[in-house]
């Protein structure tokens, strides 16, 4: 027969291969065997795009009005590709098909497989024979037939899905898991799409069955309905089984509300509502129980007290402007412990900040004013320890960086405001040694700093970088004298005090190159000119408690970490910073310094109520020396240490040693830990801890991994955690067993057992905390 009217030909197949993609287009499968794999039946092709057809012949029976590509068609439209052994159209039955080891391959990578394709030419209807869909993220659906019916409606018959590879020795052994349907059906019109005797198959074997279910199909974002339900284990709360439902509110608005039984203490109801708005979002949730058996948990204890439990906690974020943001964090709950025992996630911190915060940022100035309250989240029915935490309202940051040079130089200017109360007296004795980390009563300060600085690079390469700067602080101070304190304390009601400072920076990179590495030595000397500090440790001080000197801060104008206290006096800092790399892959970096006091008082000599300078390694006129190292090597190996050593007799006072190694199988890592006493600062004994995680992997796809972490001086184990770990490209289990050691003995268990199961593409199943099961890579946590 002769080739006919090749226009009409050329029309009839670009329809026939439309519909053959439109029956086998699939996406991602999120639920069960289908949702995406059930897609709306048009492809979205241009009008201008161009189809390439190859075929041994293309035939028009004018009797019988069939158009028909014959042997080896090749097809390719606007991104599809497909090949078959014959394609046809019946001009008279309007139905076009696709005979004979089909394949479609889509835009996106997806591939179909069928022995036969049989469409209408309105996409109407249709049926299509031995479908197998595979997608590029591996998932693969299989159903003997599938049927287009009224136009809205897609049913397959006999449906498989698994996103599991087949085994490359075994083909024909089942996959890993797998669900079976007899029947899916996807209702275009509904949005749904139902499984009909639906069953989950784990290594061929059924392990849960459903008659029928209903669930909406991809074109739904969101839709109510239960979620997967998980599990925790406890030693004071028993076995827990929790079954979440989402229930869709309106289209901005949503809630999730879930029931939890515990076999020892009852039935938790916890309920989450969401809402978002034009510039921002908004989160609302309470929960509560009313505990059967109180009395599991340590007598005296607020678990132990308390029958009836519950929380509220808000949160929002708002988007005023393009520069302004507000929003908030709060939680307010019956007693000081609900959130933590029960191990509320996101609100289970030991302790839990709320805060209130509007911020700013421009092209030169930012500006972030903050109030906290800090829950502390203990045992103790007295709640002590968060009488003791100060009550910040407000505390205003702001910084501005002059638009235009002066002098050549950066000029900037930074602001602090800093309010804040505390209902009892934060004080205790170690060693003999007082200290008061907080008095009762309201204090506020003002702090306002400008500085500048400009670097000039000479002809040698030396970068030298001269400082001048200026600080003034405004004190109001109503707070409760520290009794028996022996320093000089200032018991005014108000104070002021400044700092001027001009400081200079030189620096002079090395660099050093060999035929196979690259060397860069840095020597650094910075020398900053003060009077000595005002009121030195005569003032509250609530924001400079944390100190710790070491190499990262060597180089810092003012130590201290917080505005409460000034560094004075006339101060040399001197060190070196080295990074070597080699054509071998080795890599090393280094630092290595000391400090001294040139002249004036010594801020670190001086006491204040917490004594933040007490065997800090500054105290002296030569600091210790600080450094910090590492390498690492191609093979895996790392090490790092992080060390402070005495200035005469280079005795460690303070180091952390890390040690890993890395392999395709194993991962191990080992760190120690040691702390000198301090006793005026709060440590009266040495502290030295000993931290290991490994990671072994065996047979294919399973591992094993463990840490524990072990105080040397009390010879106690602190923590220990074993696990089991199954992963494979379609399934992830992890059980594991962790015992946590809580000296205060407050904690609501000291053993869990955590487990995750996770199918892709499906979802979890949790048994416990499945955050604390990180092990998996070590070098992650």
């Amino acid at each position: 027969m002769a080739a006919g009217n090749r226009k009409s030909v050329r029309k009839q197949l670009v329809a026939l291969f439309a519909g053959v993609a439109l029956c086998g287009y699939t996406g991602n499968i999120p639920v069960a065997i289908a949702q995406d794999a059930l897609q709306n039946m048009k492809p979205d092709v241009s009008k201008e795009a161009k189809m390439l057809l190859s075929a041994n012949e293309l035939v028009y029976n004018k009797d019988a009005e069939v158009v028909s590509a014959v042997g080896g068609v090749q097809i390719n439209y606007a991104g599809y590709k497909m090949v078959s052994q014959r394609v046809e159209y019946n001009q008279k039955t309007g139905r076009m098909m696709a005979l004979g080891n089909v394949e479609l391959v889509s835009p996106d990578g997806t591939r179909m497989y069928s022995d036969k394709l049989d469409v209408t030419d309105d996409f109407a209807d249709g049926f299509i024979n031995s479908l197998r869909i595979e997608t590029p993220d591996n998932t693969r659906i299989v159903a003997e037939t599938g049927q287009r019916v009224g136009g809205n409606e897609m049913i397959l018959n006999k449906g498989v899905y698994t996103a599991c590879l087949p085994c490359s020795q075994n083909p024909e052994r089942p996959p890993f898991w797998q669900v079976k349907a007899e029947r899916v059906i996807q209702n275009g019109e509904k949005r749904t799409i139902r499984l009909e005797r639906a069953r989950m198959e784990i290594l061929g074997y059924p392990i849960a069955y459903v008659p029928w279910l209903v669930v909406p199909d991809n074109t739904v974002k969101r839709k109510s309905g239960f979620l997967f339900p998980s599990f925790s284990t406890a030693q004071n709360l028993g076995f827990g089984l929790s079954v979440p439902y989402y229930y869709v509110i309106s289209p901005s608005m949503d809630a999730t509300v879930t029931g939890t039984g515990y076999t020892t203490q009852g039935f938790l109801a916890d309920a989450e509502f969401r809402q978002r708005f034009e510039n921002g979002t908004h989160t609302l949730r309470v929960a509560g129980i009313n505990q059967m058996n109180s009395s599991q948990f340590t007598e005296g204890t607020s678990d132990a007290q308390n029958d009836a439990r519950g929380l509220v906690a808000s949160k929002g974020a708002f988007q005023i402007n393009p520069r302004w943001a507000f929003g908030w964090d709060v939680m307010v709950q019956s007693d000081n412990n609900f959130a933590r025992t029960y191990n509320l996630k996101g609100l289970n911190d030991s302790t839990r900040t709320n805060q209130v915060y509007l911020t700013g940022l421009g092209k030169r100035n930012y500006f972030d004013m903050r109030s906290f309250y800090f829950d502390v989240q203990d045992a103790d029915p007295s709640s002590t320890a968060e009488k003791q935490q100060a009550i910040v309202y407000p505390v205003v940051d702001y910084r501005y960086i002059a638009p235009q040079p002066l002098a050549g130089g950066e000029l900037s200017a930074d602001v602090n405001f800093t309010n804040i109360s505390r209902g009892k007296d934060d004080f205790y004795d170690v060693a003999g040694f007082d200290r008061f980390r907080g008095l009762e009563g309201q204090t506020s300060r003002l702090t306002g700093e400008l500085t500048w600085k400009r670097t000039f690079v000479t002809p040698a390469g030396v970068l030298i970088t001269p400082l001048l700067s200026a600080r003034g602080d405004a004190l109001a101070l109503n707070m409760d004298d520290p009794a028996g304190y022996a320093g000089n304390y200032d018991t005014s009601d108000a104070a002021t005090r400044g700092m001027v400072t001009a400081g200079l920076e030189m620096r002079y990179p090395i660099l050093a190159t060999t035929e196979n590495s690259t060397h860069v030595f840095e020597p650094i000397m910075q020398i900053y000119a003060r009077p000595d500090e005002s009121l030195a440790g005569r003032l509250p001080n609530e924001d400079a408690q944390s100190f710790v000197f070491d190499a990262t801060n060597l180089f810092e104008r003012d130590k201290f970490s917080g505005y409460d206290r000034i560094e004075g006096g006339t101060r040399a800092n001197l060190g070196i910073q080295y990074t070597g790399t080699f054509d071998n892959g080795y890599k090393l970096h280094g630092i290595f310094g000391q400090s001294y006091q040139l002249g004036g008082q010594n801020s670190f000599t001086t006491d204040d109520l917490v004594n933040v300078g007490a065997d800090s390694g500054l105290e002296t006129t030569r600091s210790d020396y600080v450094g910090l190292g590492g390498i690492e090597t191609p093979q895996g190996f790392a090490f790092a240490a992080s060390y402070r050593l005495d200035e005469k007799t280079f005795e460690l006072r303070r180091g952390d040693l890390t040690a890993g190694f890395q392999t395709d199988t194993f991962q191990s890592q080992l760190l120690y830990t040691h702390v000198s006493a301090q006793p005026e600062y709060g440590f009266d004994s040495d502290n030295d801890e000993i931290q290991t995680r490994a990671t072994v992997k065996f047979k294919d796809y399973w591992s094993i991994f463990g840490g524990i972490a072990y105080d040397l001086n009390n010879n106690t184990f602190t923590r220990q955690t074993i696990g089991l770990t199954y992963e494979d490209e379609c399934t992830i289990f992890t059980i594991a067993y962790s015992d946590k050691r809580d000296t205060s003995d407050q904690s609501a268990s000291d053993w869990t057992i955590g487990a995750r199961l996770t199918f892709r593409t499906l979802g979890d199943i949790n048994l416990g905390d499945a955050s604390d099961l990180g092990y998996g890579n070590i070098y992650n946590n």
